[in-house]
This record gives structure tokens, C-alpha cells and sequence, in this order.
């Protein structure tokens, strides 16, 4: 069992702990948004942001959705397999309310 185990955590935890993963994952949770705007939301270049969401597409974490409007409209919104992490993220949310301090976060950034 711990054969299977291990390298299916280390896998998990190698997706969701990329870079801007989590904040991408925790804006999308309240629905379906345009790459613009979490391009305006997130301190992300457009770039990372565009690589990141290709890598969650990829791992179907994150879907696509295009609108035939004029213009196109192109959005991205958890899958079923990424709403399953809602309560993985509000965890690790709850956890650093509780001991992550504002203090941690100004040395962190100092770094």
C-alpha cells in the first residue's frame, strides 16, 4: 500500500505546490473567470499565468471554455476533479489563519 501511496502524494503535492497554483486554484473556486481577470487579480505575469493553466488543463484540473460571441470569449473554471480540492484549500486556509502571521509573510518577502 505505502508503494502506491508515496509517489501518488509526492505527485499531488508536486501539482498543487507550483508556484501561483494555489492562488490560481482559490480564484477560480468562486466560479468561472477570463484569463484578463485573473490576470488583473493575480501578481502574476500573463506569461506564468498562461503556463500554469495549460499545466492544470493538462492534468484536468482546470477546463477551457470557449463562447462563440463576438468577440470570442474565452473563460476557465475548475473541473469536477478541481472543485474536489475546495476543501483542501480551504484548509490549508484555515491553517494560516491560524499560524501564518503577517510578520512570517514580511520576512518571507525580505528573503
Amino acid at each position: 500500500m505505502m508503494e502506491n501511496l508515496c509517489p501518488r502524494f509526492e505527485n499531488a503535492m508536486e501539482i498543487i505546490s507550483k508556484r501561483w497554483v494555489g492562488l490560481i486554484l482559490f480564484e477560480l473556486l468562486n466560479g468561472a473567470k477570463r484569463f484578463s481577470e485573473m490576470e488583473a487579480d493575480l501578481p502574476i505575469s500573463g506569461r506564468l499565468l498562461s503556463d500554469r493553466l495549460k499545466m492544470l488543463e493538462k492534468e484536468n484540473i482546470v477546463e477551457r471554455n470557449i463562447y462563440s460571441e463576438f468577440p470570442v470569449r474565452i473563460e476557465y473554471s475548475l473541473t469536477d476533479k478541481g472543485m474536489s480540492l475546495k476543501p483542501v484549500i480551504e484548509e490549508i486556509q484555515n491553517w494560516a489563519d491560524d499560524w501564518v502571521s503577517a510578520k512570517d509573510i514580511k520576512e518571507k518577502s525580505k528573503a
